[in-house]
């Protein structure tokens, strides 16, 4: 069963703007799913629809195999979305002893959760005085405090030191190792990058590519290959590259340096053809098909600004 399925999800907030267009994507049980998207893509909008915080304007969606109010109303989802906000006056353990309250937790359960995201030290010092990666860590403890099936994350990262990023990468592969299925979004891609098993790449409202985190890479792989050149002599180099067969794409990098597209066997003796042509170079490299590299080439043809309603 999916944990998550949606098919033509849809929020509009006026005539003119379409917050969420025509959604269609399916979450596996188990799994970490990422979705990707600049600020306003309609993340958090889309989040807010599956949680029952916001209403579809069309569409439908699915969790564990409920749909409508009775997937709204289900106990095994835990999330955090956006800022978390709790009693300032209270300190962080009271604050979830207040939730587990509500959703059957224990007091051991709320030290558990303390522990689990790094704040035990600190469970009796006032909201008020935590910090914003404090604060967020919070709002991920209260997620995962009613032990739920499915854990709905917005940049569970915001605000994170080095550290405390490194703890939540762990927090979250921790949870799918567990069994618990994962959805989360982020515009910080080397971190979703370490974690995720899927993805959903999201542009103005509407899914650009969704796919497994693999296949996404095959696919690029299948394209051909990106390499990076630089020296000291573009004036000699651009008009070489453009006349090499099966070379496409070459754009120039604010550093000086030129990213072109090529085949492999192209690639492999660049730097062969360049000598015999007598270009020097300072650099030639093959690049690794990151995940942000994949985001920012299947993005380029997205065009207009995001409106702010849309995450």
């Amino acid at each position: 069963m999916a944990a998550i399925t949606t098919d033509g999800l849809t929020k509009r907030f006026s005539s003119t703007t379409t917050a969420v267009d025509h959604v269609n994507i399916t979450v596996a049980e188990g799994e970490v799913y990422g979705l990707l998207g600049r600020n306003g893509a309609g993340k958090s909008t889309l989040m807010g629809m599956l949680l029952g915080l916001l209403e579809p304007t069309s569409g439908s969606f699915q969790i564990f195999g409920r749909s409508g109010s009775r997937a709204r109303a289900a106990s095994d989802v835990g999330a955090l979305i956006e800022s978390p906000a709790f009693y300032p006056f209270l300190s962080a353990q009271r604050n979830l002893e207040v939730i587990a309250r509500y959703c059957g937790a224990s007091a051991r359960d709320v030290r558990r959760v303390l522990e689990r995201v790094g704040l035990d030290d600190v469970a009796g010092r006032r909201f008020s005085r935590f910090s914003l990666g404090m604060k967020q860590r919070l709002g991920v403890a209260a997620a995962i405090l009613g032990d739920p099936a499915l854990v709905v994350l917005d940049e569970p990262t915001n605000g994170l030191d080095p550290q405390a990023i490194a703890q939540m990468r762990e927090l979250i592969r921790s949870l799918r190792s567990e069994g618990r299925t994962v959805l989360l979004s982020s515009h910080i891609l080397a971190e979703v990058e370490q974690v995720v098993d899927s993805v959903a790449i999201i542009a103005n409202g509407a899914v650009v590519i969704e796919s497994s985190l693999p296949n996404l890479r095959a696919r690029h792989a299948s394209d051909g290959v990106t390499v990076v050149v630089r020296t000291d002599d573009n004036a000699a180099l651009l008009p070489a590259l453009e006349a090499l067969p099966g070379v496409s794409e070459i754009r120039s990098l604010p550093d000086g340096g030129i990213r072109l597209r090529t085949d492999d066997e192209t690639a492999r003796g660049l730097a062969r053809e360049l000598t015999r042509r007598s270009i020097g170079f300072t650099e030639l490299t093959v690049e690794t098909a990151t995940l942000e590299a994949l985001f920012l080439e299947l993005t380029a043809q997205q065009t207009g600004d995001p409106d702010d309603h849309n995450d």
